[in-house]
């Protein structure tokens, strides 16, 4: 009983850090437009995912404090690419999640498939400039 109450203790907490990451208006890059990702003038970390993939699911709490963190530092993007598929041929995703990071030119400088946890993520925009 005790495995099955920490298993729906983890769903929860992961449920409820998804519904906060729509409630803050993640899904506002939507209404910008993909064409102007990356942005320039910032380095950028697109995180490329689903809202049904486990491991993205996982890293939806990470961006959303990262997103708050590093605002006006760095671009920190999710773009769900079963909402929009033309986006996974675009940014060339071959599994999901993937991590792409864009110095402040627009150039591609590192990508990472698969979950990359905080501290990963913090340590490569440290490597690229970003406090």
């Amino acid at each position: 009983m005790i495995l099955k109450s920490g298993l729906i203790i983890r769903i929860v907490f992961t449920l409820s850090f998804v519904l906060l990451f729509q409630a803050l208006g993640w899904e506002l890059i939507y209404a910008a437009g993909y064409k102007e990702i990356p942005v320039k003038g910032l380095v950028n970390l697109i995180d490329l995912g689903a809202d049904s993939c486990l491991p993205c699911k996982m890293m939806a709490p990470i961006m959303v404090k990262l997103e708050k963190n590093y605002k006006g530092k760095a671009a920190i993007i999710f773009i769900d690419v079963w909402k929009f598929p033309d986006q996974a041929k675009r940014f060339g995703i071959r599994a999901i999640p993937t991590q792409i990071f864009y110095d402040k030119t627009g150039k591609e400088i590192y990508r990472h498939m698969g979950f990359m946890s905080e501290g990963e993520i913090v340590h490569q925009l440290k490597k690229m400039g970003v406090d």
